[in-house]
């Protein structure tokens, strides 16, 4: 199988990109890129903790959609980039400390409209929450 991205990717270039955004506030790291997934973390602590010492179910969503968006803008053309249309989250098993790692994969790559599945995990293996989200690919202007 060959691998799914269309620009050059790596984890520095990851980081980069979301270098002063919400993501490097979260503290989420870009941890691994295979041929079809790319993975990453985000700590479990007093920045992403609600007031019940559980990570924030929104905290899990910003992971899936990082790692979703950031998948769809290097799994498309040059030139193009993803936008968000919808996601959604199922939250399964709190997480009180550690991390949690978001997998990301492609569940379709068309010319307008990517899917990807972002299943999370906490530091025992055992899923936290599972994510669906559909990206709006936007040719160049």
């Amino acid at each position: 199988m060959s691998a799914i991205w269309k620009k050059p990717i790596t984890l520095a270039l990851c980081t980069e990109t979301s270098a002063n955004t919400a993501v490097s506030h979260l503290g989420i790291e870009f941890t691994e890129i295979g041929d079809d997934f790319l993975r990453g973390r985000v700590p479990v602590d007093e920045r992403t903790r609600q007031p019940f010492g559980l990570l924030h179910g929104g905290v899990s969503v910003v992971l899936a959609e990082t790692l979703g968006s950031i998948g769809a803008f290097y799994a498309s053309p040059e030139g193009h980039r993803g936008v968000g249309l919808d996601i959604n989250a199922n939250h399964l098993r709190a997480a009180t400390s550690g991390w949690v790692t978001g997998t990301a994969r492609a569940v379709h790559i068309g010319r307008t409209t990517q899917v990807w599945q972002i299943d999370m995990a906490n530091d025992a293996g055992e899923l936290t929450c599972v994510s669906r989200i559909t990206m709006a690919i936007l040719a160049p202007r």
